[in-house]
Order: C-alpha cells, then structure tokens, then sequence
C-alpha cells in the first residue's frame, strides 16, 4: 500500500502542470473574448488568457490616455491557472532581483533577463531560483499563485527591454509560446 502511495505521489509530481487539473478558481473574470485554451513552455497544463496585454475594461487598472472609455492598460497578459501550476524557463536567463516591482505583482515576482528583453513573472506563490541564477529551457522556476492578485490565482507575463521599467513594457505573446488547444 505504501508503494502505491509513494507511485501516486510521484506519478502527481511528474505530470506536466502539477495542480493545473484543479477546479477553476471562482475569482477568475475573463476580460477578453479569447475563449481558447493554451499550452505554453513557461507553463504546465492547459489554460485560457484572463486579461490580454493592452487596454481593458478590468477594474484593476487607471484610466489611460490610450484607452477609450476610461478603460485601463494592461502591459503583461495574464493566464488563469490553478494555484501551484508548475512555471518553466522557456528560454535561457538570468535570475535578476526583482527590485521593488510593487504590490500588484505580489510578494515573490521574478525578473528574468536576457541580452534582448526582461520577464517580470508575476503572482508566485514559490520561487525554485533566486538571484544570480542562470535558468535553461525546461526548468522549473517557481509556482502560480493569488499573491498580489485580486483576481484569483494566474500568471502574469510581462516583457521590458533590458533594465527597463513598466512604461517599456511591451507586447509578450510571441515570448509566451502559446499554442492552441483543440478541445
């Protein structure tokens, strides 16, 4: 019996996304028509965008001068996933401090930096790198979480250029690797 225990437990661990077979989290609101499913290398499991990269009507964000409607701007793409959904490096990086990202982005972001751009990863519940740490393709880097996020439990993807701050944030769909899920 404790085999069998032992090769659940194991057998939970090795499966892609770990938590991400999980109820939907009830906090989730989707601000976007988008209702496809995605998977990505910087995440495990399946999952759908929650708010796109640029301006939204979600609530959780100042009136902008680009937007209509007094809607405000997004500068990463968030993607709803069950709490404790594994998080991959989708490229070679360096684990940079994350300096003082904000509350907005929780108390455990991560800064990955490359020659060409900076990822802020938002919304971690658990960190497996720290800074000074170069990450390859394929490795686990930290856990999704609700830390810092009113909206539930999700990961937040956003791309800077190199040292820069939110106002180079730029569009990271490309980065993000999302492929489509035929359900």
């Amino acid at each position: 019996m404790r085999r069998l225990a032992a090769a659940v437990a194991l057998l939970a661990l090795l499966l892609p996304g770990g938590a991400a077979v999980a109820k939907p989290d009830p906090r989730w609101v989707f601000y976007t028509d988008d209702t496809t499913w995605y998977t990505s290398p910087w995440f495990g499991g399946q999952h759908r965008i929650m708010i796109p990269f640029g301006c939204t009507e979600a609530p959780y964000y100042a009136p902008d001068p680009r937007c209509a409607d007094e809607h405000g701007f997004h500068h990463g793409i968030d993607v709803a996933m069950p709490c404790g959904t594994r998080l991959y490096a989708a490229r070679r990086a360096t684990v940079v401090d994350p300096g003082s990202l904000g509350p907005a982005y929780g108390t455990t972001p991560l800064l990955l930096h490359t020659d060409n751009w900076d990822l802020v990863i938002g919304h971690t519940r658990k960190r497996f790198v720290a800074p000074g740490d170069e990450v390859r393709r394929g490795q686990l880097v930290a856990l999704a979480s609700d830390n810092g996020a009113p909206d539930g439990c999700h990961l937040h993807f956003e791309k800077r250029a190199p040292g820069g701050g939110l106002d180079t944030a730029t569009y990271p769909r490309g980065l993000l690797d999302l492929t489509a899920v035929v359900r």
